[in-house]
């Protein structure tokens, strides 16, 4: 029964799986696709949505440390991602790379823990494009009924935001490519727009004190709400300090989402073992330059006790007198989160596709359609799923439950490096990890150290997510697996290579 929970699903078989004329995706992204593809989601909802709240309430002006805190977490586990991505060009991400080293069970929770994060991350990006569409129009005069608008009954702009974008990952990634590289460059020149213009505003006092002592947080009685780590060892609720640079970097984590949403279009690339690695980790170390560049001139335009939680860069324009600039700043959040949006979709897309063809969910989901050579009937589902989730549900503060959900995953992967060069030393690795086992063992504690620092009651729903999963897995996922049952494809894999080749 245990050894029957982690056979592997091997290597060529992965690939063997990619030629299905059925199944197969087109290969049509370059290293500088996919390094736009991670900047296109990793830009957007951290700086536009991120910054201000954890500098207000959690970090201070520290909030610079906790993105670089949480850019260091990421790089590690990025650097295990482009070994796995390298080495396994398939679709799934985590997903895959899991399945090859250690089993379908871990595969499963790694897959579930994604599906988690890339689900609820759209949604929640999504209402807040929603919000920021609302500021923009504000500036204009012009506003949308109260009921059908951000935060009323039906938030009609986040649905259609994602119908819209739907459509155009069905039709195909290379297109969504095209208007993806045009939203990011507008995104990006406004970014280096707050940087520079923001310069000329900066009040060096405001940085003083850089690390705010800790307190205690006022009218917080609900220890559920606290980070694990304070929780466990009887401590108060409190924010600021040491402990408010880890707590945030926990928080902006969510900020950095996105390069591991590139290895999901492994299948999609023309030199994958090449363009992979490029990309995931491109993409990650242009971010992280703009995150604490950002992060550096807003709080040193507005006193961190001073600054509003919520559309913190445009607001910090504002309170200077600078409202053609808070203008500007909208519309590049508006741009920036619908290039989030539209990545964070193609990636689930692709994640489901991936177990679905392997049957651990039903293998009638995986099928691509005959002229776009894209999951159509997922990405119909997936789209329908978050519309009704973003327009219907008021999700809050779940951006920590996809953050915990990533960071399980990213824990796996860390461990999965140093476990498969041990089962499958012989694998062609194209780029490998340095100092391995080291650095990927402390990808992996640093990953687990940050879980710790998110809310008791995200652990809790955590754990009912996993329960959820584990209910899927045995219930349907162990029996239908197409890894213990030799399934094949619709049609015969060796035809198929034969009409490929």
């Amino acid at each position: 029964m245990s050894l029957d929970l982690f056979r592997t699903k091997s290597i060529e078989q992965s690939m063997l799986d990619t030629d299905e004329p059925e199944y197969q995706l087109k290969k049509s992204l370059t290293a500088v696709d996919l390094t736009v593809f991670g900047v296109g989601i990793i830009v957007g909802a951290g700086i536009f949505t991120m910054t201000g709240r954890v500098a207000n309430q959690v970090s201070g002006p520290a909030v610079v440390l906790s993105f670089a805190l949480a850019a260091l977490c990421c790089g590690f586990a990025a650097l295990c991602y482009a070994e796995f991505a390298s080495a396994v060009p398939v679709s799934g991400s985590a997903y895959t790379f899991s399945y090859a080293s250690m089993g379908e069970f871990i595969a499963w929770i790694v897959g579930w823990d994604l599906i988690l994060e890339l689900f609820l991350a759209a949604a929640v990006v999504s209402q807040g494009w929603s919000a920021y569409l609302g500021i923009l129009l504000g500036y204009f005069d012009i506003s949308l009924p109260a009921s059908i608008s951000y935060g009323g009954t039906v938030d009609v702009p986040a649905m259609v935001l994602v119908l819209v974008l739907g459509v155009l990952v069905t039709i195909g990634i290379k297109e969504s490519m095209r208007v993806e590289t045009v939203l990011v460059a507008v995104k990006v020149a406004i970014v280096l727009f707050v940087i520079f213009a923001g310069l000329a505003f900066i009040n060096r006092a405001n940085y003083s004190p850089y690390i705010p002592p800790s307190q205690p947080i006022e009218g917080v009685t609900n220890r559920w709400k606290q980070p694990l780590v304070q929780w466990a060892l009887g401590l108060e609720p409190s924010a600021y300090g040491v402990g408010g640079i880890f707590a945030g970097a926990a928080l902006v984590f969510f900020a950095f989402l996105g390069f591991d949403v590139v290895a999901t279009a492994a299948e999609e690339t023309k030199n994958p073992q090449r363009d992979l690695p490029r990309g995931i980790i491109g993409s990650l170390v242009i971010c992280t330059v703009l995150y604490c560049a950002v992060a550096t001139v807003v709080t040193g335009m507005v006193r961190y006790d001073k600054m509003k939680p919520s559309g913190a860069l445009a607001d910090a324009f504002a309170q200077q007198g600078k409202t053609w600039m808070a203008v500007v700043i909208a519309i590049g959040a508006v741009v920036g989160l619908t290039t989030v949006v539209l990545t964070q979709m193609t990636g689930c897309t692709r994640l489901v596709f991936a177990m679905s063809r392997d049957n651990l969910l039903p293998i009638s989901l995986a099928k691509v359609h005959p002229r776009f050579r894209t999951p159509w009937v997922i990405t119909a589902w997936m789209t329908v799923i978050i519309a009704l989730i973003a327009g219907l549900t008021p999700i809050g503060n779940l951006e920590e439950m996809v953050n915990i959900g990533t960071l399980a995953a990213f824990v796996m992967v860390s461990i999965g490096v140093p476990v498969m060069r041990r089962t499958l030393p012989d694998v062609k690795r194209p780029f490998k990890v340095p100092f391995s086992p080291v650095l990927p063992v402390i990808s992996a504690l640093i990953c687990s150290y940050m879980m710790l620092n998110l809310a008791v009651e995200t652990w809790l729903r955590f754990l009912v997510w996993l329960a959820i999963g584990f209910a899927i897995y045995f219930g349907y996922s162990r029996s239908h697996s197409r890894v213990r049952t030799g399934r094949e494809l619709p049609r015969d894999l060796e035809q198929a290579l034969r009409e490929n080749h």
